[in-house]
């Protein structure tokens, strides 16, 4: 049903995550990051109130062991869930329940985690790790190199329809927010939109710490 990846980077101070589905919408629902704590991932049957919180706890100087021990505590159908937390430290914690849908895995790697479910084999979180470490650049670029390896090596068993893109840094607020919620080739649709935002990213930041010096709105009236 879904496969992702969280990453971080200490040496920037970025946060991020990757995910794609045969749900809708399932950046919505599944992908969590804030500013100088971390990442949150929560999917299969997934509850998405458990996302939050556990960015929550990481804020509240709870490692992620603490953190996993305390989303199963605070949700009785945990074993129907399978969830992520990374911190921008590189600390990191997964949980896959019992009642998790069809193959599913997962794997840790040197400030990164991924995992998923109703894969098409085990090998799919590894080969996201691997590709994620092997690349260079923005995080943004980074884990689309290692959501696209998690496609190249079999993704999902059945067809996936929606995809999503969420990086955080400096301002509070996601620098990156790129979601493809219905389209029959969602993370080719995805790469797009990054190909298109990454040149206008920074203008954007600049029009919200900056006004004065911004740039031109490039639209009619904009003088």
């Amino acid at each position: 049903m879904t496969f992702s990846l969280a990453g971080v980077c200490p040496e920037t101070g970025m946060v991020g995550c990757v995910i794609t589905s045969s749900s809708i919408c399932v950046t919505s629902r599944c992908a969590f990051t804030r500013s100088g704590i971390g990442v949150a991932l929560t999917q299969n049957i997934t509850n998405p109130d458990l996302g939050p919180l556990a960015l929550d706890l990481l804020a509240d100087g709870h490692d992620a062991q603490s953190v996993m021990q305390a989303l199963g505590k605070a949700d009785a159908d945990v074993q129907w869930r399978q969830l992520g937390v990374l911190g921008l430290g590189g600390q990191s914690q997964m949980f896959s329940g019992e009642n998790v849908l069809g193959i599913h895995a997962s794997a840790h790697g040197k400030n990164c985690i991924a995992m998923g479910n109703l894969l098409a084999n085990i090998k799919v979180p590894q080969a996201m790790v691997d590709a994620f470490e092997a690349s260079t650049g923005h995080l943004a670029q980074r884990l689309l190199s290692a959501l696209e390896a998690g496609l190249a090596i079999g993704g999902e068993m059945g067809p996936l329809h929606s995809a999503g893109l969420r990086v955080n840094a400096q301002p509070a607020w996601p620098v990156v927010d790129l979601r493809v919620d219905w389209h029959e080739t969602p993370i080719t649709q995805l790469v797009a939109l990054w190909d298109n935002y990454q040149p206008q990213m920074q203008a954007y930041i600049t029009r919200a710490i900056d006004p004065a010096n911004a740039e031109s709105y490039g639209v009619p009236g904009d003088e």
